[in-house]
């Protein structure tokens, strides 16, 4: 059983987790992302529950633990309705997720944010213990080390790595995953959404919820 996680096909977030996994900004220590839409759907989201968690933050949930390739531990998460929100009930979020090898993830986003929206898969800032990339979800990329740390003025821009020409095919996002899927079950091998998997970042998105309902910070269970 697989899993249409379909931004894990995009060429530049691996492009971004490629570049975290060489090493090249040292130990990944914070991943920050944001994401802010002014949406007006009319239906069934103008008045569901946790409109956002529930019904839009698994992607980027799923992102992170792909960026960080660390699974969460523990979430505290505030849920809100800004005054002028056309929802019924809480349309903007901010979660801060404890993840494996000590690295802190922090979601920030809303359903209501009128004006200088992100791209759908988010504002993203990776910080290591010798630089940060920043991301803003399409093809803009900043990536910066320090050249001494002994002088906070003192960085050098580099580049992230390349994509490679399968990255960049025309068969990604969807396509990319259901092709995967196909050459699986001939294969008798795994796709990398596979649903054992993916429960992780549903565990997220449910860890989350429980926490703003409970305002207070829980354990993630998968």
């Amino acid at each position: 059983y697989a899993v249409m996680q379909n931004r894990r096909c995009d060429a530049n977030i691996r492009r971004l987790r490629r570049t975290i996994e060489s090493g090249e900004i040292g130990a990944l220590t914070t991943l920050n992302s944001d994401f802010f839409k002014g949406r007006h759907f009319g239906g069934f989201r103008d008045v569901m529950p946790h409109v956002l968690l529930l019904d839009m933050a698994i992607h980027t949930f799923d992102a992170a633990r792909l960026i960080a390739d660390a699974d969460p531990i523990s979430v505290y998460c505030k849920e809100w309705n800004p005054p002028g929100s056309w929802f019924k009930q809480d349309a903007s979020a901010v979660a801060i997720f404890e993840m494996e090898n000590g690295i802190v993830y922090t979601y920030r986003g809303s359903w209501c944010a009128q004006g200088v929206e992100t791209t759908w898969e988010c504002d993203w800032r990776a910080i290591g213990n010798r630089g940060s990339i920043t991301w803003n979800g399409a093809d803009g990329f900043n990536a910066q080390l320090s050249a001494d740390n002994d002088d906070v003025d003192s960085v050098c821009d580099f580049q992230v790595t390349e994509a490679t020409p399968e990255e960049t095919s025309a068969e990604a996002g969807h396509a990319a995953l259901i092709r995967d899927f196909v050459r699986c079950i001939r294969q008798g091998t795994t796709p990398e959404t596979v649903g054992s998997d993916n429960i992780k970042s549903l565990a997220m998105v449910f860890g989350a919820i429980e926490s703003a309902e409970k305002m207070a910070p829980v354990s993630i269970q998968y």
